[in-house]
């Protein structure tokens, strides 16, 4: 069974081709979404939220995303168990909408990070990181000014305690709780994370890290209930 996805695309958006370039080297099938559509194209498997500058990041970065006609449908899908992919601005905008805890801040040194960052590999139980060992270290890139991950005690402990930390920075770029890098739902089919694997998904890129994130989500589709039962 070969994995259906779905990659939205907002004004402003700028690796939305990266990530379905990302996906399609996995084997998926790709079929982009305009932020106003209402209803998502059947029978996929993943939507995935591209990283970029939705809506030129005016009000709060994703905030204007989070409220696209697209976005309810995204709502929709993940209740009904759909897998959800965020990354860099799309880890804002589905955390804008209620579909992952926390926020995202401005970075601790108030300046734009751009550079590779070595991450640990926080847990290798859900269908996107199901290819990764628990606490290796892994390189993907970075490109943000608010990727402060903040979120309360009591909701970093839930997040640990719940083994929801699918990555964290070795050495923290931006400040973020814990050195939290991106995180996943109670049912652990949504992950949002800064760093974009679809840029360490191909030799040409010097870094392949991110193809077993891609991979893993491709298999387990190959597997339905590997898939099903994350």
């Amino acid at each position: 069974m070969t994995l259906r996805a779905g990659v939205v695309v907002f004004p402003g958006s700028n690796c939305d081709r990266d990530l379905a370039e990302a996906l399609r080297r996995a084997g998926a099938e790709v079929t982009p979404v305009w932020h106003k559509e209402t209803a998502l194209p059947p029978g996929l498997d993943l939507v995935g939220v591209p990283g970029g500058f939705s809506f030129g990041d005016y009000l709060r970065c994703g905030a204007i995303a989070a409220r696209a006609p697209v976005m309810r449908a995204v709502a929709e899908f993940a209740g009904r168990g759909g897998h959800v992919l965020g990354i860099c601005n799309g880890f804002q905008v589905l955390i804008e909408a209620g579909l992952l805890p926390g926020a995202l801040i401005r970075n601790a040194g108030l300046k734009f990070v751009c550079a590779p960052a070595a991450l640990g590999v926080g847990t290798p139980d859900s269908p996107f990181t199901r290819l990764y060992v628990r606490s290796e270290t892994i390189t993907f890139p970075i490109a943000h000014h608010d990727g402060n991950f903040l979120a309360d005690a009591e909701t970093l402990a839930r997040l640990e305690g719940e083994d929801r930390v699918a990555f964290r920075y070795r050495a923290n770029p931006n400040g973020s709780s814990g050195g939290v890098a991106g995180v996943l739902s109670a049912n652990r089919r949504v992950l949002g994370l800064m760093p974009h694997p679809e840029r360490a998904a191909d030799p040409a890129l010097g870094c392949v890290d991110g193809t077993r994130l891609f991979a893993g989500l491709a298999d387990a589709a190959a597997a339905p209930r590997a898939l099903e039962g994350a």
